[in-house]
């Protein structure tokens, strides 16, 4: 009795760790139908054709029960993860700058590098793939992903 009854709990189990851990025909799924095979066979065979029936009301109430359980929302409440994630790997330039703001470059542009707007440092790209050198005036002309697209200043002589 007390392997029918082990059987039977650990079927139970691998229906639960089937349902909720390994959704699909797996491994659990089929360990769990053969521990009730061993089950009823053993119910069938040592306490003859009421034993396997009540072996086999059994599983079927416990199978049910455990089904129910494993599926309520509530159950796997507290595993469930439910802080919502609205961190950002980086700012986008473009939710501080705006077109005509105007800076330096920090580094040289070649044509890509470091240029400082508003005390903040932004990774930059020169318009028309300039080479511009390091404390060079800048201005604003555009956003590609998280990069800034500059232009030299136009400095007047007269």
């Amino acid at each position: 009795m007390t392997l029918i009854i082990a059987l039977i709990i650990i079927g139970v189990l691998l229906v639960v760790a089937e349902l909720v851990l390994l959704p699909g025909l797996s491994v659990a799924g089929i360990g769990a139908l053969i521990c009730y095979g061993i089950a009823i066979y053993f119910g069938f065979s040592t306490y003859g054709t009421n034993g396997g029936l009540i072996v086999i009301g059994s599983i079927l109430i416990l199978s049910v029960i455990a089904t129910v359980l494993s599926l309520r929302a509530r159950t796997w409440h507290k595993l469930a993860l439910t802080q919502a994630i609205d961190g950002k790997s980086q700012i986008q330039p473009q939710d501080t700058l705006k077109i005509g703001d105007r800076g330096l470059t920090v580094t040289r542009l070649a044509p890509m590098g470091k240029v400082t707007i508003s005390g903040e440092t932004y990774e930059a790209k020169s318009q028309g793939n300039l080479y511009l050198d390091p404390k060079q005036g800048i201005e604003v002309v555009g956003f590609e992903n998280f990069n800034v697209i500059v232009k030299p200043l136009q400095i007047n002589n007269n």
